[in-house]
């Protein structure tokens, strides 16, 4: 498993992933994830793929086809009148191609990222994941994430 940085070819591939990605979270909140939609069209995603402060990770297998993805995206609060000036890279999606989970390829993307924040002079990574996913909770548990801020929320009768 190589990593590199995600290209204009690998679009139709990451639209795969982003499907999968998309239909995890409509199973576990169909109240608030539509059923087959897409993150991103392609014109987002070749945006997207061509703004530094936007990485995205492609881990590729030996053919060179992308297995998974890390979408991520640099954040920093400059002059914040509360928080302080760190970098941050935050992991806004971070997928693996469900034939291939087990392989270790998540591991290895994100590996890829920690290292590529340290090279940039991040103080952190981040990510959001969705109580719903517990296998995507489990992963980032055993990567050494913890909780930084839980999102909570009430459902109001109609």
């Amino acid at each position: 498993m190589n990593v590199r940085m995600a290209e204009e070819k690998d679009i139709p591939r990451i639209h795969e992933l982003l499907s999968q990605v998309a239909m995890v979270h409509h199973r576990g909140r169909p109240d608030l994830f539509k059923y087959g939609q897409r993150k991103y069209t392609d014109e987002q995603l070749k945006e997207i793929l061509h703004d530094p402060k936007r990485p995205i990770f492609a881990g590729v297998d030996e053919n060179d086809c992308l297995q998974g993805y890390a979408f991520c995206i640099f954040q920093q609060h400059l002059n914040d009148n509360i928080l302080t000036d760190i970098k941050t890279l935050y992991i806004d999606d971070l997928c693996v191609d469900e034939s291939k989970r087990g392989e270790h390829i998540g591991r290895t993307i994100y590996d890829a990222v920690l290292g590529f924040a340290r090279e940039q002079g991040c103080y952190n990574v981040t990510l959001n994941v969705w109580s719903c996913n517990e296998s995507a909770m489990r992963f980032y548990e055993k990567c050494g994430l913890k909780p930084q801020k839980v999102g909570m929320e009430v459902i109001l009768d109609a």
